[in-house]
C-alpha cells in the first residue's frame, strides 16, 4: 500500500427520550405516518422550540464517558438547506459553539490499545423520512413520493471523530466500542435497522509522508460491516485513480452493498453552503460544574472497567470477561447469578454456552428471556450437587427458556432426578453387559469406542438419568472383574 489512509467518522445516535428535542411529540417508532407531529416540529409560523432537558443530559453523559471537555456555554445554530423532509427549511443543530469538544475513545486492535480522538459531541434534531418508489395504502403509483414527518425533531446526538483512523478495521472497532458505551449508558438503543444509529464516513488517501488527500464522504451504510466494506472499496477505488496519476474529486458517494462499490451522489458541500447562524429562538445553554458533577455520579461502570474487574474479582479468563461484558444486560445477568450461585467459572461457561446458544436460536434479546438469573443459578446448583447430569441440565434449561418454569419444578414433575445410587446403577450395568457381550469383548481387546457404546445403552435404559461418572466407573470395574 503506497498511500496513507485517513478516516473520520460521523455517528448519529437517536436518544432514548420519550419526547422530541424541541416539542412534546412522542418518539415511538413505527406509528402511522404523520401522527406524531405538531406545529413546532412541522415548522409552522409563530411557534417556538423548547429544549428537552433529558436529551441534553444524555448528550452530556456521553461526552463525559468519551473524556470530552464540556463547554460551560454552548448554543444552537440553524443549518440552512432545502429538502422535502425538512419542514422548516433549516435544521436546528450546533456549529461553532457545541456542547463538548476534544475527547477520545480507546479501542483494542489486535491486542493493542489505541486512542481515537473525538472532535465533538453535540445535539441536533432529525429530519423526516422520504418514501420513494413504493406502493402504499395511499397510492399504488410507484412514481409518487411521500413524506413522513414523525421523525422530524427526534433528538439526535452527533459524535464526530477526528481524522485519526487509518484503516477500515480501525473504523469498525471504533464503531463497535462506541456502540457498547452508548448501550452501557442507556442513552440510545443503537438499533441500526430502525435508524437509531447511523454513520457517515470521510476518507482520503495521500502518498506516504503526506498528511491528507482529497476528502470523500461516504453514506448509505446500514451496518458496521457495511461501513468496513464501503471504506475498503473506496480505498481500492482511490488507489487505482492515484496509481494512474489522476486526481480525486471531492464529492459525496453512496455505498452499493449489492455491487460492493461506491457511486457518486453529489459534490461535497462545505460549511459555508449551509449559511450557519445562531438559532434566535433558543437561549444559549449554561452548563455549571454542579450539573456536570451530578451527571458524573450517575455514570455506570464502563465496559473497559467492568472487563478488568471481572478478570480481577472473579478470576475469569480474558476471553470470558470479554464476552460477558460485551453487553451490559449480559454482564448484569451474570452478576445476578453469581449472587446466588458463587461459582463464577461455572456460570460463565453456562452463559457463554447454553444461554447464548438458546438466545440466538430463539432470536430473543436478554430482556425478553423468561428465565430469571436466580432460576439459572438454581439449575446450576442442582447440577453441581449431582441431582441432575449435565446433559439433563441442558434439556431442563431449554424447557425453562420456553416456559419460564423453575428447574426444581421441572425436575420433580418430570422425575428427572439423577440416579446416583451405585447399587441401582449396578443392576442396569449388569443387564447391559449381559446383553452386549461382543461390545464387552471388543473393549477388552482395546477398542475404546465399545465403552462409549455400552455407556450409551445404559443411558438409554435410564432415560439419561444415570450418573455418568458412576456408570463409567462401574462399567470398567465389572468388565475388568474389579470390585
Amino acid at each position: 500500500m503506497n498511500y496513507e489512509i485517513t478516516i473520520g467518522l460521523e455517528v448519529h445516535a437517536e436518544l432514548l427520550t420519550e419526547s422530541k428535542l424541541f416539542c412534546g411529540c412522542s418518539t415511538d417508532f413505527g406509528k402511522a405516518a404523520n401522527t406524531q407531529t405538531c406545529p413546532v416540529c412541522l415548522g409552522l409560523p409563530g411557534v417556538l422550540p423548547v429544549i428537552n432537558k433529558k436529551a441534553v443530559e444524555y448528550a452530556l453523559l456521553t461526552a463525559i464517558a468519551l473524556n470530552c471537555r464540556i463547554n460551560s456555554f454552548c448554543r444552537f445554530a440553524r443549518k440552512n438547506y432545502y429538502y422535502p423532509d425538512l419542514p422548516k427549511n433549516y435544521q436546528i443543530s450546533q456549529y461553532d459553539e457545541p456542547l463538548s469538544n476534544d475527547g477520545y475513545l480507546e479501542i483494542n486492535l489486535k491486542g493493542k490499545a489505541k486512542k481515537i480522538e473525538i472532535e465533538r459531541v453535540h445535539l441536533e434534531e432529525d429530519a423526516g423520512k422520504l418514501i420513494h418508489g413504493e406502493e402504499t395504502k395511499y397510492s399504488e403509483d410507484k412514481e409518487v413520493s411521500f413524506v413522513d414527518y414523525n421523525r422530524a425533531g427526534i433528538p439526535l446526538m452527533e459524535i464526530v471523530s477526528k481524522p485519526d483512523i487509518h484503516s477500515p478495521e480501525e473504523a469498525y472497532q471504533y464503531l463497535v466500542t462506541l456502540k457498547r458505551i452508548l448501550k452501557y449508558l442507556e442513552v440510545s438503543d443503537c438499533n441500526m435497522e430502525e435508524g437509531s444509529l447511523r454513520c457517515d464516513a470521510n476518507i482520503s488517501l495521500a502518498p506516504k509522508g503526506e498528511k491528507m488527500g482529497t476528502k470523500i464522504e461516504l453514506k448509505n451504510m446500514n451496518s458496521f460491516k457495511e461501513v468496513k466494506d464501503g471504506l475498503t472499496a473506496e480505498v481500492k477505488r482511490q488507489s487505482q485513480i492515484l496509481d494512474k496519476g489522476e486526481k480525486i474529486t471531492q464529492e459525496t458517494r453512496l455505498w452499493d452493498s449489492k455491487r460492493k462499490k461506491t457511486n457518486i451522489m453529489r459534490s461535497k458541500e462545505e460549511a459555508y453552503d449551509y449559511r450557519y447562524f445562531p438559532e434566535p429562538d433558543l437561549l444559549p445553554l449554561n452548563i455549571d460544574k454542579e450539573w456536570i458533577e451530578s451527571l458524573k455520579s450517575r455514570l455506570p461502570e464502563m465496559p473497559k472497567e467492568r472487563y478488568q474487574r471481572f478478570i480481577r474479582e472473579y478470576n475469569l479468563p480474558e476471553y470470558d470477561a470479554g464476552v460477558l461484558t460485551d453487553s451490559k444486560e449480559l454482564a448484569d445477568y451474570f452478576e445476578e447469578c453469581i449472587k446466588i450461585f458463587s461459582y463464577p467459572k461455572i456460570v460463565s461457561n453456562w452463559i457463554m454456552g447454553e444461554f447464548l446458544y438458546l438466545l440466538n436460536k430463539e432470536k430473543k434479546s436478554i430482556k425478553e428471556v423468561k428465565v430469571a438469573p436466580y432460576q439459572t443459578a438454581e439449575l446450576l446448583d442442582q447440577f453441581k450437587k449431582g441431582i441432575i447430569s449435565g446433559k439433563l441440565a441442558k434439556k431442563i434449561f431449554e424447557k425453562m427458556f420456553k416456559t419460564g418454569r423453575g428447574a426444581k419444578e421441572i425436575i420433580e414433575k418430570e422425575g428427572l432426578i439423577q440416579i446416583s445410587d451405585e447399587q441401582e446403577v449396578g443392576k442396569i450395568v449388569d443387564k447391559v453387559i449381559s446383553e452386549n457381550l461382543k461390545a464387552v469383548d471388543d473393549f477388552k481387546k482395546g477398542k475404546n469406542k465399545a465403552l462409549g457404546f455400552l455407556v450409551g445403552e445404559i443411558m438409554k435404559k435410564t432415560k439419561g438419568k444415570a450418573n455418568p461418572q458412576i456408570v463409567n466407573k462401574l462399567l470398567k470395574n465389572k468388565i475388568r472383574g474389579e470390585k
